[in-house]
Order: C-alpha cells, then sequence, then structure tokens
C-alpha cells in the first residue's frame, strides 16, 4: 500500500520587506515599501510590510499612492543579491528536514515530507519546527501550507495560511470541497483574469461551480487546460516534488527563480541573470566540472498568454567562470527577448566535462580567472553567501 504523501509549500511572508527589516533591525515596526526608484515609472511596490499593508498599501501600486495612504511610510530600494542570497539559505535550511526540496520561486519552496514523521513528528509539529527554523536563521517568518498534493499544498498557504496566527494551514482531499469550494473561482491555482471572464459567461462564480461542473463542457471548451483547473477545483494534482537533479557531472547545473513580480528594465534582469550565472558556476566548480553549452530559459509575466523563449549556445571553450558564462547568458537574453515583461528566469550548464582539458593556448588567462572565482567560492564557504557582491548587484 502506497504511504499517503505529505506536501508542504513554504512561503516567505513579504519577503522582499523581511529581508529589508532582517537587514537593518531600525526599521522593525515601521510600514515599509520596498520600491523600485520614485522618480522614474517603474517605482512600483514589490512588497510591503505587514504594518504597510495595514496602511492599505498593496504589492503593484505606486509609490505616490502609498504616500497618499501612509505619509510616514519608509521607501527601501530592492537589493536582489540579498534576496537570492537569502532563497538560497533558506533552501539549505529546508534540505536539513527532507532531500525533496523544489525551489518554487523566490520565496516559495516546495517539500515532500513524505515519511518524515518519524524524524520530526506530526505535519504540524514538522511545519512548527521548519517556521522556527527559518526565523532563527534568517529572522524571516514563514507561512506553511500542508497537502496530500502538491496543489493542496499551494492552495493551502495562499488561501488560508496567510490569514491565521500560527502561519499553519493543512488541506487533505477529505476536507477540500468544505474549505476551498466556497471561495470565487479566481482564488483556485492556474486561474487568470481571461479564464475567469470566461468562466463567468459559463456561469460559473465559485470554485465549487468549477468541480460539479461536467469535465467534458471544460474540455471541449478550453482543451487540456480545461480539464486540469477542472482537477484543480477538486484537489486532485498527479504532479511530484522533483528536487533538482542530482549534480553528479553526467548532465547538467542549473537554477531557475520565479521572480515576485514583473521585471521590465532590462538592467534589473540583467543583476538576476549575473546572480545566477555566479550560483551554477559556483556549483559546477564545487563538482570539479566545466561545461560547453550554457541555456536560458525565460517566461513573461502573462499568466493566461505567456510567451518566453528556451534557449542555448555553445561556448568557445568549455568554462566554469563568471566572466566566461556571462557574455553567453547576456548575448542569448539581448536576442531573443521580446521586451515584455519577465516572472521567470532559469539558466543552465550542460555537456559538463572533468576540469582538466582546458587548451593550452588558454590556460594562463582562464587558470587567473579560475583562481579569482576559487578565492571568491572559499570566502563565501567560510563567511555565508552574502559575505561578497557583485558591484552591479548592489541596486
Amino acid at each position: 500500500m502506497e504511504r499517503k504523501k505529505i506536501i508542504f509549500l513554504a512561503d516567505m511572508e513579504s519577503f522582499y520587506a523581511s529581508v529589508e527589516i532582517a537587514r537593518n533591525p531600525a526599521l522593525r515596526g515601521k510600514p515599509v515599501v520596498v520600491c523600485g526608484d520614485q522618480e522614474r515609472r517603474h517605482g512600483i511596490v514589490l512588497a510591503a510590510s505587514k504594518e504597510a499593508k495595514a496602511c492599505g498599501i498593496k504589492t503593484g501600486m505606486v509609490a505616490w499612492e502609498c504616500k497618499s495612504l501612509c505619509p510616514r511610510v519608509i521607501f527601501v530600494r530592492p537589493h536582489m543579491a540579498e534576496y537570492i542570497t537569502v532563497s538560497l539559505k533558506i533552501t539549505q535550511i529546508l534540505a536539513q528536514y527532507t532531500d525533496r526540496v523544489f525551489p518554487y520561486s523566490i520565496d516559495e519552496q516546495f517539500l515532500d515530507m513524505t515519511g518524515c514523521d518519524a524524524l520530526f513528528g506530526t505535519p504540524l509539529e514538522m511545519a512548527l519546527r521548519i517556521n522556527e527554523h527559518i526565523k532563527a536563521e534568517t529572522d524571516i517568518r514563514c507561512r506553511i501550507g500542508i497537502g496530500d498534493n502538491p496543489l493542496q499544498a499551494k492552495m493551502a498557504c495562499d488561501r488560508f495560511a496567510k490569514k491565521n496566527r500560527e502561519g499553519i494551514f493543512r488541506l487533505t482531499h477529505k476536507n477540500y470541497s468544505r474549505y476551498v469550494w466556497p471561495l470565487p473561482a479566481r482564488d483556485l491555482f492556474g486561474v487568470g483574469p481571461a479564464m475567469e471572464k470566461n468562466f463567468r459567461r459559463l456561469g460559473i462564480t465559485s470554485i465549487g461551480d468549477l468541480a460539479c461542473l461536467p469535465v467534458e463542457v471544460l474540455k471541449r471548451r478550453f482543451g487540456i487546460n480545461g480539464e486540469i483547473l477542472w482537477l484543480n477545483a477538486r484537489g486532485i494534482d498527479y504532479s511530484s516534488v522533483i528536487p533538482h537533479s542530482p549534480e553528479d557531472g553526467r548532465k547538467g547545473i542549473g537554477h531557475s527563480i520565479t521572480l515576485p513580480r514583473d521585471y521590465w528594465d532590462k538592467k534589473e534582469i540583467e543583476v538576476v541573470l549575473l546572480e545566477m550565472t555566479e550560483e551554477v558556476c559556483r556549483r559546477a566548480r564545487s563538482l570539479g566540472r566545466v561545461g560547453r553549452v550554457v541555456h536560458v530559459y525565460c517566461r513573461s509575466a502573462d499568466f493566461d498568454f505567456p510567451t518566453g523563449f528556451s534557449r542555448q549556445k555553445k561556448m568557445a571553450a568549455p568554462a566554469a567562470t563568471t566572466a566566461a558564462l556571462y557574455p553567453y547568458v547576456i548575448d542569448i537574453f539581448n536576442t531573443y527577448w521580446d521586451r515584455r515583461p519577465v516572472r521567470t528566469l532559469g539558466l543552465s550548464l550542460s555537456r559538463l566535462e572533468a576540469d582538466n582539458k582546458i587548451q593550452l593556448a588558454l590556460f594562463e588567462d582562464v587558470e587567473k580567472k579560475k583562481g579569482l572565482d576559487r578565492a571568491v567560492d572559499a570566502v563565501k564557504s567560510r563567511f555565508g553567501p552574502a559575505s561578497l557582491y557583485f558591484l552591479a548587484s548592489l541596486t
């Protein structure tokens, strides 16, 4: 008999704002807003502290709206490098509880805790323990949704855990309809504004309405997407929490990130790509590997009609240094980006081989770059990933 799955979704509360407050405790208890340049059009709220939210400030507002709602609001410029660093640290913390960790976005991570109850107690006890661990290590509050599958964990976190004091909520096949079906259809994971309008035309206003409709009706109207949403409405999800493939040097090393808001500014996107390149190269070097092929993945922010690209390029010589990879990464991005807002970025290095086959003509220059990167790796390994930054990352 197959063991009943226990899936967690760990979501960091007001992640960007929480990181800024952890960096500067003087901000604690104040209405803090992480925002782009207030003087430019993209001065959009990326995150708000609970005190700012209490004033009515929400993600996506512009700076002047915040001032009108809360004259004493404190604006903080985003520090993307620090957010990525803290996100990676949280992944390392979660990996102490299970080897099945999947970073879903910069502030959300899925965990398959099936079988871990023998070590860490009931699902509630495990969730409380993880929350306390993350808080102690990062000073960031975590909310956890628990479910029998990833969908249920996501719904439990987004719709319920964020609203209760403990920051923990559990959905199961038994209680899913009782809690979820009364919610409006737009609250179902996978339903964007365009699909909500389509549902309204069919008389579907709640998740329960969708669940009770014959699946054939939805398949005829919306194809496979209609069937998936019908399954979601019933709490059915056949997917698994699949961690990143073991980096054994045979296939590839990758890193992806789903950003919490739309990224329009090319310079901001380049900072994210730079940090991702450094992380992929660091992991390759730790395995004694270099790679020949760089792959970049990009998805737009449009939920209903996503666009993007997935392209790769072969390098002139195998490498695992940021200086070697980053120009290829930027070249791919500049060539294929359609200037639409970016929400998800992925980067990988493949065609891996042992780091002992560099062409003689390139040896001296490559060794200098490798030596610098190894020194950076050593500092970060000893003093933590936040101990060194690229100057460009200090935005």
